[in-house]
């Protein structure tokens, strides 16, 4: 086994319609503007890629970065980028995911792997230490996300695999690893549009040493102590999975109900974390390595499968108005085995059932009633009657038939499962976020309503924490590490944890300019100082997530982005929450002007030219 010191740079440029492979070496400035993961993987893309690609086309591009923690041992450091244009938005998109596929690509000393071009023939690539392999995958085309893994991916080694619906282009399909997934934007369409099956790679070759050992495993005790003393990382999610989140919105009034009608329910808590973990026998499923084992499996309906997640739980649960687990984990499985987003799957169907009451078309699906719900995600992943037009999600459904207002996407992405109503720093987050409906550019419900640390029905300060967690939020997912891990990183540190949360909260609310210079993210970039040996100070690390937030702006806005995609569906601007007295809804435009002021866009919301250079984007056309 050979050493890799810090990280090795070199990266696979697969074209399949050439059979041709490439290795392709990360410049030293390329590394230190951005990162890794994500961030290193749109500017890869952004130097490659012209304005205006068909999604589904030859040339678009599908990258998968493991980051510079990946193999170190980094608490939470099993998760991995994929980065590429979707089909679903025709924007750019990124997921990030667990599963083995990551650890495999590093271990064969990989730090990256760029696909285009389209193969001939239903194909699978076998990646090892030492190339890539062109397999023949006719005989899976067809088969399940699991029965396609435990058939090819072999003992030890990592895959990623499409299932029938990236095969038949659902535009929100997604790509297996093991039982985790890269699962917004359509990134199983992309694969399925390259007549790629699998991605497998086989690792071990390589073992991944910190350029500085003795201040990396000062760092990895430091980590895990703040993990394992946070209530969230250390106890709410430990014992009860991501759903411990369902206590807490439905205390928020977030929850969504019936596509986002109400932010409460009667039957919430029959979904919540803690239900599950107490009649379903829930147990640790995760990661690996993973100190915060949030990932549950259970059984339901008397099989021991994968738990569903929060977001699962939210959008194909109370927002169908259905609160009967072993429907929603019966349902999460179809969705995983077929290769569906759960959230764009569960905000697609929740707008036919309305369109449905409406009128405005035919359907057996209701609200409260889980019939034929089963059914409609087999037809989408299949294309089969009207599965083919759901297919195409809740976005193309409202352009056809009406109903726009309560089609509840941004940007053509289903938003996850907060109401922003109860949360206006999560309503701009929404808004603004890059990849569209996205709750992880910029989780601000976890400060407003999970945290207590803002008042969420404030305009003041919203747009200054907006924009620092998509900066902070891009770093992370540029190590890469797990989001979850910020509750730890940022609320254990000794000023944050010693000073009363009353101080806190007026110092966060009132005095941004004065609170976020005080947050201390150090941690993150100790990590990657001691993992790459490359000095940096703090300002350059968050102005590394500034670039790769603005530049992956600013790709966006070569598609015909700009402000009038920066907004919520009209039930969020115009009507309010049933429960909610006030019938408050999101100040979307006195935020909005807000933000682009402070991320140095133009009132359009485009990047300026000054702040482009201020960030050493290089600017050029294809």
């Amino acid at each position: 086994m050979q050493d890799i010191v810090g990280t090795g740079n070199r990266v696979l440029d697969i074209d399949l319609s050439t059979k041709k492979v490439k290795i392709y070496q990360v410049k030293p400035r390329e590394r230190r503007l951005y990162l890794g993961g994500k961030g290193l993987g749109l500017k890869l893309l952004y130097d490659r890629m012209h304005p205006g690609l068909d999604p589904l086309g030859e040339d678009n591009i599908i990258a998968f970065m493991p980051g510079v923690l990946m193999g170190t041992g980094a608490p939470c450091s099993g998760k991995f980028a994929a980065v590429t244009k979707s089909p679903l938005t025709r924007l750019m998109a990124s997921s990030s995911c667990g599963g083995p596929f990551g650890m495999n690509l590093k271990t064969a000393g990989w730090d990256g792997l760029m696909i285009r071009g389209r193969a001939g023939e239903p194909t699978y690539l076998l990646v090892t230490s030492e190339g890539v392999e062109f397999k023949d995958a006719s005989g899976l085309w067809g088969k399940d996300t699991l029965s396609s893994q435990k058939e090819i991916i072999g003992e030890g080694n990592g895959g990623l695999v499409i299932g029938p619906a990236g095969e038949n282009l659902v535009h929100f399909a997604n790509i297996a690893s093991g039982d985790r997934f890269l699962g917004r934007g359509g990134m199983g369409a992309v694969l399925g549009s390259k007549n790629i099956k699998a991605v497998v790679a086989k690792g071990g070759d390589y073992k991944i040493k910190p350029a500085d050992q003795a201040a990396f495993e000062k760092l990895k005790r430091k980590a895990n102590a703040y993990i394992n003393n946070n209530r969230i990382t250390g106890n709410l999610y430990r014992k009860f999975g991501t759903p411990a989140n369902v206590a807490l919105c439905l205390d928020g009034e977030v929850l969504p109900v019936m596509n986002f009608r109400d932010g409460v329910h009667p039957l919430g808590l029959q979904i919540s974390g803690e239900e599950t973990q107490k009649h379903r026998n829930t147990r640790h499923h995760t990661c690996r390595p993973c100190s915060i084992l949030c990932g549950k499996k259970g059984f339901f309906g008397g099989e021991e499968i994968p738990a569903p997640e929060y977001e699962t739980v939210a959008l194909l649960g109370s927002n169908l108005g259905v609160f009967d687990i072993d429907r929603i984990a019966k349902w999460n499985r179809i969705c995983g085995m077929s290769g569906l987003d759960t959230i764009s799957a569960g905000g697609t169907l929740a707008w036919v059932m309305e369109a449905g009451e409406r009128g405005l078309l035919q359907s057996p699906l209701t609200f409260g009633s889980p019939d034929g719900v089963s059914e409609a995600l087999t037809d989408i992943a299949l294309m089969r009657g009207f599965g083919r037009e759901m297919a195409l999600g809740s976005k193309a459904l409202s352009e056809k038939y009406g109903g726009a207002a309560f089609a509840m996407q941004v940007k053509g992405l289903e938003l996850a499962g907060y109401d922003p109503r109860g949360s206006f720093g999560q309503g701009l987050a929404f808004a603004v976020a890059n990849r569209g409906g996205c709750h992880l550019s910029a989780f601000l419900v976890g400060q407003e309503v999970f945290l207590g640390l803002l008042r969420p029905y404030a305009i003041r300060a919203k747009a200054d924490y907006v924009k620092f967690f998509e900066s902070l939020n891009n770093c992370v997912n540029s190590l890469q590490t797990c989001l979850f891990t910020l509750f730890a990183y940022l609320m254990e540190s000794p000023l944050t944890k010693y000073t009363p949360n009353s101080i806190l909260s007026l110092l966060m609310q009132e005095l941004p300019q004065v609170a976020i210079p005080l947050i201390d993210y150090s941690i993150y970039r100790d990590l990657w100082s001691a993992v790459t040996g490359i000095n940096m100070s703090l300002r350059e690390y968050l102005e590394a997530g500034d670039r790769i937030t603005v530049i992956e702006r600013y790709m966006n806005t070569r598609e015909g982005i700009w402000r009038l995609h920066d907004t919520l569906p009209d039930r969020l601007l115009r009507e309010g929450r049933r429960s909610d007295p006030a019938s408050r809804t999101v100040p979307l435009e006195k935020l909005r002007a807000v933000y682009y002021k402070k991320r140095g866009y133009d009132h359009n919301g485009i990047p300026t030219p000054r702040t482009i250079k201020k960030l050493g984007i290089d600017i050029h056309e294809q």
